[in-house]
């Protein structure tokens, strides 16, 4: 009888650790739930509308061009192709996005985090620098790896972690989430473009920098 209670009481540690482990995108329990705009016929689940399954079409689950390079303008040199619900209904509830990053030579995604979700990268293309920071219990210690093609990497969820360009020509990867929204905080952009702006005395002695150079970040952020 002994026995069999620490195996109950395993048994449902087991099971009490795994809900928590996968509770930040729950495990689908119909075949698919294609996302849509309107509420007619539908149910709400994950943030969407889900259209009635006699209605599905392959259309729902497919999208093309991947293979297709992408011109890359912005000031930090990538371009970013997100292929998540919002493109793809048919990926509602399933737990996952993908996307196509561009890179221009020294083009780079800056230092960024998934709140919710882990990542992989692959690299299709070129030479790409890239790396994370873990957490401040493990002294926020840099893994970083020069990744050349047909090389991955994956980013534990939630610690910020980047990829720079490092080639003599452009480059490609492809990435791959396990959540459908994964939140992306990318670190400049949230200290410093905030909305109403975070105050600029506080972010100085923060940063341990001159007030003006603070000031100067907002103004570009």
């Amino acid at each position: 009888m002994k026995n069999l209670s620490s195996f109950l009481a395993s048994v449902s540690l087991l099971a009490l650790t795994l809900s928590l482990a996968f509770a930040y995108d729950p495990n689908p329990v119909q075949d698919f739930c294609v996302a849509t705009d309107t509420s007619t016929n539908g149910v709400f689940v994950n943030g969407k509308f889900c259209k009635d399954p006699k209605l599905a079409k392959i259309e729902d689950f497919v999208f093309t061009g991947l293979d297709t390079p992408r011109p890359v303008t912005s000031a930090i040199g990538s371009t970013v192709t997100f292929v998540s619900v919002d493109n793809v209904p048919g990926f509602n509830t399933l737990g996952f996005a993908v996307a196509r990053v561009d890179f221009a030579v020294n083009g780079q995604v800056p230092p960024h985090a998934h709140l919710r979700a882990s990542e992989i990268l692959y690299v299709a293309q070129g030479t790409i620098l890239a790396g994370f920071v873990s957490s401040t219990e493990d002294g926020n210690r840099l893994f970083t790896k020069t990744l050349n093609t047909g090389d991955l990497i994956v980013f534990p969820m939630g610690l910020i972690h980047y990829a720079f360009n490092v080639g003599r020509g452009p480059a490609v990867a492809l990435t791959a989430l396990n959540s459908q929204n994964p939140g992306t905080n990318y670190i400049a952009n949230t200290v410093f473009g905030s909305n109403p702006p975070i105050n600029t005395d506080f972010l100085a002695r923060a940063f341990q920098l001159d007030p003006r150079i603070v000031m100067d970040l907002q103004n570009k952020f």
